[in-house]
């Protein structure tokens, strides 16, 4: 359910609860900020020993103001923090900022004393940010509640972190970038990550969402939130390693980690997954300027022999292609240049942009119209003559060196006069082509690449940085490129519980959804098996049952072609093992089949995660496994396995023919149905899963209840 947050962003009134002429004091910089509302609404100080704070009268309590107050700041010491809530919900707050520190994240107590105040504030139809934060600001409304300036612009920052809230604002700044809001998480006690990401989605001012978050809360809700913004949301992440130790029961749950968790929930929900500040400013600013590419396939473009070599092998270590261009492009791009320039791919000037620096912008035009390049990098030392740095650019292939733009008194002269004209030719046809232009360059803050930049070009210093702008911009691999949307789906309701997860309830409950196994019975005395042997021909394969990992144990024998051989397995696996109980089922063939795996983990921020790969007894130490939250579409399922390392192997190779994919892909969509609709399993696993050239066949399943 959508809340309302327009009391926390744009309130009637205003007031700072532990306001102070002390710059040691939150209360004093988050008075400082809020002043610089120049009256767009009453703004109301409060400080206990009341007089004057920043030239301002101090009213002693909230009740003494006299009127209503719609927000509330909180920053006052925890001894009186609970007092506080209480007065300003008294005094009709609708909002409550919390600054305060000292609860969950002190442990078991503060925790309780957490939950009781927000319980309160959600009793009184309030809404509560924090405890335990750093202020918000919104500045389409004027609301500047936080101890820094955020510059305005149509990134909505979300972050746990106050100092990376900091850095970022640097890094987007050279971008042209700012900030429509800005709010502290803190605890999350009432207002969540998701209540915010559903809020700054339908806020006009907002073109980005960014977000820092150690603690996604219900992190299923917010990929969901995420995948219906309609607008990019990009995600800056710490605690991503490995889970801590666990008891996992299956190899699902062994080898899925919190890591695994994040990147499937990130890619389902289309959320920008990024590593570093500055990983993340790099993308915000590319997906600012509005441009996607249609594919992976990216034109390298440059002046310079070895910056185009090292940004081909960049991008294509980025997961995008640098394909070589057709004869047809390359006579094209012949007519433009000289005889020196390479035209294959990377596309090299060769030296030719200091004869005619307008050859950049006729260059870049003719690979953005071509419908062989969905994107363009710009590498080297464009921005070089006009920056006013003098020194030698691009390799003359003649011998000729270039000399750069010389700047006398802040103007640019020589051949930075001609570059400006190729920065304003290229900006003007950008937007007409439609694709995405990237730029590195030696002087990312030359006059020229501030043409660019102003355009909407994402110009960097770094060309690693220009690789992962690239990539933000095109459609995901895991999509073949389709780029077809986001994947996560809703939960089903909850179905009957499975209250015994004995192999066979397992099964029949897998056998009801759609999922095919071979003819079984349980048996518990040879008699029973000689019984069940007659019902179905062999050859047979005979399971002990009530063991974790049956073949690990010696708890599995297959081939077995006759009564006899089957008398004579099961005389010997009890001896050994004693177990309650055995199952005897038909031998599938495996000749001509690949083993699968397909199990579901129950997350504990992200509910039902699916997991495929490469099955039998070798799926722990191959480690050749996809994921996604569950529950998976059949689409969705199939290009999970044609993802894996190992898919070769599911269209056939050295003679052996292909398998149904697609029968297979059912399968995967129907068990991970039914894990999502049984919140009380906590591993479902089915391994293997037998993908032959007839259909899919699940070959032994295995649920562990939470």
């Amino acid at each position: 359910m959508r809340r309302d947050l327009t009391a926390l962003f744009s309130p009637d009134s205003v007031a700072v609860l532990g306001a102070s002429d002390d710059p040691a004091k939150y209360g004093h910089a988050i008075a400082v900020q809020a002043l610089r509302a120049n009256g767009r609404r009453p703004l109301h100080l409060v400080n206990r020993r009341g007089g004057t704070v920043l030239g301002r009268k101090a009213a002693t309590s909230l009740g003494a103001i006299g009127e209503p107050v719609e927000l509330v700041v909180v920053s006052v010491p925890l001894t009186g923090f609970e007092e506080a809530v209480d007065e300003a919900l008294a005094c009709g707050a609708r909002a409550i900022v919390a600054i305060t520190a000292g609860f969950a994240e002190m442990g078991a107590e503060g925790l309780a004393r957490q939950r009781a105040v927000a319980e309160k504030v959600q009793a009184a139809g309030a809404l509560l940010v924090g405890p335990n934060c750093l202020g918000i600001a919104d500045n389409t409304t004027e609301l500047y509640l936080a101890s820094d300036r955020f510059a305005p612009g149509g990134v909505a920052l979300l972050s746990q972190s106050g100092n990376l809230a900091l850095e970022l604002q640097l890094r987007l700044e050279p971008q042209g970038l700012g900030f429509s809001r800005f709010v502290s998480l803190g605890n999350q006690s009432d207002v969540t990550l998701v209540d915010l990401v559903a809020d700054c989605a339908r806020h006009e001012g907002t073109r980005a969402i960014a977000v820092y978050a150690e603690d996604f809360g219900d992190g299923r809700a917010f990929a969901e939130a995420a995948a219906h913004a309609g607008k990019p949301v990009v995600l800056l992440t710490a605690g991503r390693g490995d889970a801590a130790a666990r008891s996992a029961k299956s190899h699902t749950g062994a080898l899925t980690t919190s890591s695994d968790v994040v990147l499937a929930a990130c890619r389902d929900a289309g959320i920008e997954l990024t590593r570093t500040p500055r990983e993340l400013a790099c993308v915000l600013g590319a997906l600012d300027a509005g441009r996607r590419a249609r594919g992976r396939r990216v034109a390298v473009f440059t002046d310079g022999g070895g910056h185009g070599a090292i940004a081909a092998d960049t991008v294509e270590a980025a997961g995008l292609s640098v394909p070589e261009l057709s004869a047809p492009l390359q006579g094209e791009l012949t007519d433009v240049l000289w005889e020196q320039s390479a035209v294959g791919n990377p596309v090299d000037l060769a030296g030719m942009g200091e004869r005619d620096p307008l050859s950049y912008a006729h260059t870049v035009q003719a690979l953005l119209a071509s419908d062989e390049v969905d994107a363009v990098l710009l590498t080297g030392y464009f921005g070089g003559y006009a920056s006013g740095e003098g020194g030698l650019g691009g390799d003359g292939g003649d011998g000729d060196i270039g000399v750069g733009g010389e700047a006398v008194d802040g103007e640019v002269g020589g051949l930075g006069v001609a570059e400006l004209a190729a920065a304003e030719a290229i900006a003007a046809v950008v937007p007409e082509s439609g694709k995405p232009l990237v730029v590195q360059s030696m002087y990312p803050g030359s006059p020229s690449c501030r043409v660019l930049a102003a355009a909407g070009v994402p110009v960097h210093e770094a060309v690693e940085d220009a690789a992962r702008a690239l990539v933000a911009l095109a459609p995901t691999a895991a999509d073949g490129g389709a780029g077809d949307g986001v994947r996560v789906l809703p939960l089903p309701p909850a179905a009957e519980p499975l209250a015994d997860p004995d192999y066979h309830a397992t099964r029949r409950l897998l056998a009801a959804a759609g999922v095919p196994f071979p003819s079984a019975r349980e048996i518990s005395t040879e008699a029973e098996l000689v019984a069940a042997a007659r019902e179905f021909p062999g050859p047979h394969v005979l399971k002990a049952l009530h063991l974790l990992h049956k073949s690990d144990a010696g708890g599995v024998a297959l081939r077995l072609a006759d009564e006899e051989a089957l008398v004579a397995a099961h005389r010997e696996m009890h001896a050994r093992l004693g177990a309650p109980s055995y199952s005897m089922e038909a031998m599938a063939d495996l000749s001509d089949g690949v083993e699968l795996i397909v199990g579901v983990n129950r997350d504990p921020r992200f509910g039902p995660v699916a997991m495929v790969g490469l099955g039998g007894v070798l799926t722990e130490a191959l480690g050749d496994v996809a994921f996604a939250l569950a529950p998976v579409t059949a689409e969705h399922a199939e290009r999970l396995l044609r993802s894996l390392r190992s898919a070769v192997l599911l269209d056939g190779v050295r003679g052996r023919p292909a398998v149904d994919v697609a029968a297979a892909a059912r399968a995967v969509a129907a068990i991970t149905a039914v894990a999502a609709a049984h919140p009380e399993i906590a591993e479902l696993e089915v391994n293997p899963l037998l993908a032959t050239p007839r259909g899919a066949l699940a070959l032994d399943s295995r649920a562990v209840l939470g």
